[in-house]
């Protein structure tokens, strides 16, 4: 197994990422355009609520991904402006996701990231309408970057894919179906089959279009497919042991899945087998990153940082 100096087990900001990490906040920070005195009440309180959802203090860890992925696969000499359209993107999906997640309908959560939900600090109908306004900005700010053709369509593509039904809302989908469902009618199998749908393909897919941008080879955009895959169910598997051990004022959470009747890794698998599960799929995400040598470090922290950290 390749060795290297990388210190393990940082943060997200103690991460050795190859750019500011000042450039996503400030990309962001652009693309979502602020008050103006020329719209009415309602469009303005939508942009508010739709900057309050993706300017929060979240990990970002989609959106470096992306770029990440494209410089390893681009070289020092590659532009992150060009990664940053898409990096934004996988955020405001991301986003929007959460907004809808924490609905009443769904998870009826009254807090995320430490403050109110956006369906708490505004109201229902304006966080539907935020999420559902992220959703298609999404793909506007996607079809900006400087890529060929090719490049975009597959991009879009990707998107597309990891986000609708075959993949994040599809697994939603199937966790709402099971919600208050015994235990026992659910194998550990589907279980990680919705996983790797709810959690995981946008995870994957935030490594593969990283690649993609980057102009990455097929065995490079396969690889990092590979370990983004591995990362999602190494970040899901963690996400739900936190849910069971995990401090409340630090995963920023009022709401646990279990008080919603939802069904973990931990209630299938155990605490102790959940564990080893997340350090597997590490693992197996470590072992695909060979191929890139040292610069891939910065993915390497990455994969450590989500089976270890605290929210």
């Amino acid at each position: 197994m390749l060795m290297t100096k990388t210190r393990m087990k940082p943060t997200m900001s103690e991460i050795s990422w190859r750019f500011p990490s000042s450039l996503i906040e400030t990309a962001l920070d652009r693309v979502l355009e602020v008050e103006s005195e020329n719209l009415d009440e309602g469009r303005n309180r939508l942009r508010r609520a739709m900057r309050y959802a993706v300017l929060g203090n979240g990990k970002r860890l989609r959106a470096s991904l992306v770029v990440e992925s494209a410089f390893i696969v681009g070289g020092e000499s590659y532009d992150a402006d060009n990664a940053l359209p898409a990096a934004c993107a996988l955020e405001m999906i991301h986003a929007y996701s959460l907004i809808h997640d924490d609905l009443p309908a769904m998870d009826n959560a009254d807090t995320r990231r430490g403050r109110p939900s956006c369906h708490k600090m505004f109201d229902e109908a304006t966080a539907i309408l935020a999420g559902d306004a992220l959703l298609t900005l999404a793909f506007e700010t996607l079809a900006d970057g400087p890529r060929t053709h090719d490049q975009s369509r597959c991009a879009m593509k990707l998107l597309a894919r990891a986000s609708g039904e075959n993949g994040m809302v599809g697994g939603q989908a199937t966790d709402v179906g099971w919600s208050h469902t015994h235990v026992e009618s659910v194998n550990g199998e589907e279980l990680l089959q919705m996983h790797s749908l709810k959690t995981g393909a946008l995870i994957r897919a935030s490594a593969e279009i990283g690649a993609v941008v980057g102009r990455g080879s097929e065995t490079q955009i396969a690889a990092l497919s590979d370990y983004g895959a591995h990362l999602g169910r190494a970040f899901q598997i963690a996400d739900d042991l936190l849910d069971t051990l995990g401090d409340p004022t630090q995963t920023g959470k009022d709401a646990t899945d279990e008080t919603n009747g939802k069904i973990t890794a931990t209630a299938i698998f155990g605490i102790e087998h959940a564990q080893k599960m997340a350090h597997n799929s590490r693992d197996e995400a470590l072992r695909v990153l060979e191929v890139f040598g040292a610069e891939a470090d910065a993915l390497r922290q990455l994969a450590h940082f989500v089976v270890e950290r605290k929210k």
